[in-house]
Parts: C-alpha cells; structure tokens; sequence
C-alpha cells in the first residue's frame, strides 16, 4: 500500500462565520460545528472551547484527543467502521491538520482519566501542551450508563474531527510524505540482505471501558492479525479506553504512532519494514495464551528477523508483553520491549507487574509514580474536582490553592508506551 500524507500547518484556532483554512489558521464555525456533532440524546449539553500553547488553561478529566484528518484520494473514508465505511484504508492521499487536535472532556467517565495543562509544569510532560485545542465540553444526561457514556463522548470527538478535517480537503498542504508497504513477498525482494523487522502493536482491550477499535470492531473480539501501516494512519485503530492517562494512547497517538513513523525511516537503509500485527491486552489466561501464541506464530511466518513489541496500560496487561516477549523469543527472533514502569514514586519497587529474562532489549518510557506539583490555571475546561478521583491522585490532590499534587500518572500522554512523549533519559 502507498499512502500520502499531505501536512497543512495548523499555527491558531480561532471562531468564525466560516470553517476553512487561511495562511495557517483554521476558524471554525461553533454554531455549524455543534450541529454535526449533537443530536445524541444521551448528552445534555455540548460547549466548544479553544486552548492554545501557553495559555494558563487546564483540560480535566480529557477522555480522548484526536487529530483532523480527510481523505483526499483513494479507498475508503477516515475512522472507518465509525464515520466511514468499513472499506480498507491505508491507500490514496490523506490531508491532516497538523497542529490541531480536538480533545474531548467533561464529567468523568472512568477514574482513568487526565489532565492537560497547556502551560506551566504540567506542559512539559504532555505533548498536547504544543498543540491548538478544540475542547468539546460534553455533558451527560443523569442516570446514563458509564459505557453509553463513554460510547456518546467518543462519537460526537470523531465527528468533530471529520467535520474539521474537511476543511482542508482542498487546501495544498505544506509538506507531503510518502509511505509504502508491498505485498509480503515483493517487500521482502524489494530490501534483500536487511533484517526483516515487524511492529508488534498491543492494544488495550480489557473491557470495562479499556477498550480499543479496529475498523469499528472491540480488539478484544479479534485474533492478531497484520494491517500495513498505512492503514494505521488513516484511523483504522481509534482509541476508545480509559486507561491512565499517562500512558493511554488517544486516537491522536494511534495516527501518528513513532514507532511505525520511525520504522518507515529506516526502512530501506539499515532495516526492512514488513509491517504491524495487531494484538489485545485481554483479561482471562486462556485468553492472553492464545493471542500471545497467534501473534509468535504470525511472526515466524511472515519471516522476521527482528520483533518490537509495544505495550499499553499496565499491571495486568504487562502479562501479555512477557508473554509476547517469550514466545517471539523462543522462535529464534530478536525481540525488544517499550513499556512504562511503575516502580513507586521513590523508583524502588519492582517496575512491572511480570518480568522475563528473555528478549534482547527493553526501552523505559519513565516512572509514572513520580510526584509533580502542578499549578493553579487562571481557565479550567471541564471539572476541576476530577483531580482528587483520577488515577494517580488521591483525596486532596487538589489542593486550597488550587494547586494539584499528584504522580504523573495524571498527565495525559506523559509516559507514552509507543514513545509519544517529552520525557528523555540521561546516562551518567
């Protein structure tokens, strides 16, 4: 598959009587855009709102952030099996809005949820501190099931997304990238002599509002299975969980995954790229054996030198990734692990929930039980008191001052399992 991605640089988000794209400002029409997005009778009330870099603006609880993009030539539609038909993507030409991000919030669905703070401490550790923010504000009826709930808030920042994107459909983008995968035996031809190299893509899929789509369908209802990734990057993988937020990855993520963005890179120099297989986190032992198996076995077939296995979540999903890991590993294929660790916020403890003596490398994406202080915002989108209930804080995170001491379990994207991060190591 061939996909071009064409990158209009979005610089500001401002209101306006029309939704287009001038000299890199995107205005957007509130009234039409509220149109689009309502009519869900589980919803009360839907605001829009603008944050920008370096506004004294917190997002709390943010459920998922999304980036506008529009199909421009080729097969099939953006977030297929949700605003477009279930026909395969990954082909043509693709517009995205880089530098916009719609992020969706209001009361808290699931305790796993976040905060982005577009300024102060709190921005350095979250990559969506640089990006200009359409927040949508949305209210839930009372009596509302959590999963309506969450189902309701994923759909109407979907349709934000698609509406925006459109807007630039014809406009000429400032940079266009191509990326190409071939059918297995012609990729394999294409780089003869370089290592073969497969992207092992967990998704989170334990229920219970930690859930992930594949072209519409729960991961969890899937066997692992290969998607070019392309595909990826056109929306075939959406988020829909509320995981932690510091390494949940938000639909924003699964499009501009780093790990496939960096294989491309070096597909053809130092490496040849087959592809991605996408696996589940699941929750039952039969299960995770069975996914664990079909994902060692794929590899081995389709020829890899060389694994990389990313996870999201942890505890119990750190299960699957050793799983993963030994599996791949016994069949005789190099094998390396990102992850996160949750090693207490002195960084003694054990750092994952399961551990190996198998593989070959394994890359941290830093501590998530470290403390951070972060400072009172003069603009709160959404509900503040959400910082005493999330996951990484506690009763009195929020504090009198308005102050939120908390671990950076809080932040939203802060310690990203695929590498979607600020944070960076430093050797001695």
């Amino acid at each position: 598959m061939r996909l071009e991605i064409g990158k209009i640089h979005i610089r500001d988000i401002q209101f306006a009587d029309e939704t287009k794209i001038v000299n890199g400002i995107l205005y957007v029409n509130k009234d039409e855009l509220l149109k689009k997005i309502g009519g869900d009778d589980r919803i009360e009330q839907v605001k829009v709102d603008i944050a920008r870099p370096g506004d004294e603006t917190r997002i709390i609880p943010v459920k998922d952030v999304i980036e506008p993009r529009v199909k421009v030539e080729g097969k099939g539609g953006i977030f297929p099996g949700f605003i477009s038909k279930v026909d395969t993507v990954g082909e043509g030409r693709t517009h995205v809005l880089s530098g916009a991000a719609v992020v969706t919030t209001g009361s808290i669905v699931g305790f796993q949820e976040g905060i982005i703070d577009m300024s102060g401490e709190g921005a350095k550790y979250t990559p969506f501190s640089k990006t200009n923010n359409l927040v949508i504000v949305c209210e839930p009826k009372k009596g509302i099931k959590q999963h309506e709930h969450e189902e309701a808030v994923r759909m109407i920042g979907f349709k934000a997304a698609a509406y925006i994107g459109e807007a630039g459909k014809n406009v000429e983008p400032d940079e266009v990238k191509i990326y190409e995968t071939l059918p297995l035996l012609e990729q394999v031809k294409k780089y003869e002599g370089l290592p073969r190299v497969i992207y092992v893509y967990m998704l989170q899929s334990q229920g219970l509002l930690h859930d992930t789509y594949v072209y519409g369908v729960d991961a969890k209802k899937v066997i692992p299975t290969f998607l070019y990734p392309t595909e990826v990057f056109d929306g075939a993988v959406v988020s829909g969980n509320c995981v932690s937020a510091c390494d949940k990855n938000p639909t924003y993520v699964h499009l501009n995954n780093p790990v496939i963005e960096d294989l491309y890179d070096r597909d053809g120099k130092d490496i040849n790229f087959l592809g991605c297989i996408v696996t589940n986190e699941n929750v039952y032992l039969a299960d995770k054996e069975r996914s664990s198996d079909f994902t060692a076995k794929l590899v081995k077939y389709l020829g890899a030198d060389a694994v990389i296995v990313s996870e999201e979540g942890f505890g119990n999903p750190d299960a699957d990734l050793v799983m993963n890991c030994n599996k791949i590993t016994d069949e005789g294929i190099k094998t390396v692990l990102i992850t996160d660790e949750y090693a207490g916020q002195d960084g003694a403890s054990q750092s994952l929930a399961d551990s190996t003596t198998r593989g070959d490398a394994v890359v941290t994406a830093g501590n998530a039980n470290e403390v951070v202080v972060l400072p009172k915002m003069k603009k709160v989108l959404g509900h503040l008191d959400a910082a005493n209930i999330i996951a990484g804080g506690h009763v009195n995170s929020l504090r009198p001052d308005g102050t939120i001491e908390a671990e950076l379990q809080v932040v939203t994207g802060s310690t990203s399992e695929v590498g979607f991060t600020k944070l960076t190591a430093e050797g001695y």
